[in-house]
């Protein structure tokens, strides 16, 4: 495991906290294995000593760079995946750079056609059909086309990378009581139930558009393998509820792996030892067992 990050913040933020931390430099290309009881670092300098809890858009283009450097090493082999840790928008926005997250950025860094944000934790998987778009946008995104893209993706990520030979994938309506045959919104009617019905006879086992205030109930999840909602809000609170902590993002439709947390940066935590370590540690257990079913490659 190597970590990708400037290599004084870790030891000064060891020092601030008493802990003891041994950092043994990757360089690139080197093979040797990782000396025993030692942190791997690939050192990518900060412009600026960053101060715990202070938001410093100076930094913002390392942040991202080191993103490139651990995608770019899971692309050409040196990396078998990789792990991220929380990042807050709004300072990489601040330094000038449009930025909407880690999905929309390894998106374009990687060339993927189209990808899928899906978090798994409380025994549930839910991805989402849109992202990080203010509500008021999200019907306007809610298309055939892109739909269709998001269920073909993840049905093949969820055959390919998670070994599930015919998922049942669940697809929540848009609207309240998913349209109200009509009343409450004509999303369902015109758009999601037709491309269902198209998938289903390609042999897709897809069930909806169902209403997001009772599909998440346990007899619905357990006969199903993932929850396809329409928006952010619509199915994460769900699952953040059963398993905060522990949750894992997972973006899928990437030529590469790619886990991260399920929180923010929480900022108030920095430098205090008392942030939670379960969902990193969720995170690179699953990016680990993706990465086996795969075959030997490495791991950042």
């Amino acid at each position: 495991m190597v970590v990708v990050a400037d290599r004084e913040l870790l030891v000064s933020r060891a020092r601030l906290l008493g802990l003891k931390l041994d950092v043994a430099i990757h360089r690139a290309g080197e093979r040797a294995p990782p000396r025993t009881g030692a942190l791997t670092v690939l050192h990518v300098p900060l412009a600026q000593p960053a101060v715990p809890g202070r938001l410093d858009p100076a930094n913002s283009r390392c942040v991202l760079r080191a993103l490139e450097i651990a995608a770019d090493g899971c692309r050409d082999g040196t990396f078998d995946a990789m792990v991220t840790g929380p990042l807050q928008k709004s300072v990489i926005n601040d330094a000038g750079i449009e930025f909407t997250g880690h999905t929309e950025f390894l998106a374009a860094h990687t060339g993927a056609a189209h990808v899928v944000m899906m978090l798994v934790g409380g025994g549930m998987r839910v991805a989402l059909a849109t992202t990080h778009l203010p509500l008021r946008e999200v019907a306007r995104h809610v298309t055939a086309q892109s739909l269709e893209r998001t269920l073909r993706v993840l049905q093949r990520d969820l055959v390919a990378r998670f070994g599930i030979p015919r998922p049942r994938i669940l697809v929540a309506g848009l609207n309240p009581h998913a349209g109200e045959a009509g009343f409450l919104g004509r999303e369902e009617a015109d758009i999601i139930a037709p491309l269902l019905a198209k998938l289903r006879g390609e042999g897709f086992d897809v069930e909806g558009p169902l209403p997001a205030d009772t599909l998440f109930n346990p007899r619905r999840l357990k006969a199903c393998d993932c929850v396809l909602a329409m928006y952010h809000d619509q199915g994460l609170p769900v699952l953040k509820y059963a398993s905060f902590g522990a949750g894992v993002n997972v973006t899928l439709g990437l030529p590469i792996i790619r886990t991260s947390v399920d929180h923010g940066t929480a900022l108030d935590l920095a430098g205090t030892g008392r942030a939670s370590r379960g969902s990193l540690i969720a995170a690179i257990r699953l990016a680990t067992r993706l990465a086996a079913r795969r075959g030997p490659r490495h791991s950042a």
